[in-house]
């Protein structure tokens, strides 16, 4: 007796379920995920670029200030403005390695 329906989307269907975050969050679309690793180059760039800061406070003081701006726009959901925000936070972080390096 032949299948109507072929065994492989049976076993396919039957073993993947609908697609969600492990946290319960919706899934990022392209362009969010895309801005995210942006984000994340640009936050690891940071706090590589403040260990050449020589005196142990004003480095701490950098990287506690740049985690906090970070945290502070963590729930910003619109592209434009997360586009804005990583554009700002680039050009303030070459202003600031000019004078990291100029120490």
């Amino acid at each position: 007796m032949p299948l109507k329906t072929p065994l492989w989307s049976v076993v396919r269907s039957y073993s993947s379920g609908p697609v969600r975050s492990r946290l319960g969050k919706k899934a990022l679309s392209l362009d969010h995920f895309l801005q995210r690793s942006r984000v994340l180059s640009l936050y690891r760039e940071i706090i590589r670029g403040t260990r050449r800061i020589a005196d142990p406070n004003t480095r701490a003081e950098s990287r506690r200030y740049a985690r906090d701006e970070f945290e502070r726009h963590r729930d910003v959901t619109d592209l434009g403005h997360i586009r804005y925000l990583t554009s700002t936070g680039k050009t303030e972080w070459q202003s600031m390695e000019r004078y990291v390096d100029g120490m």
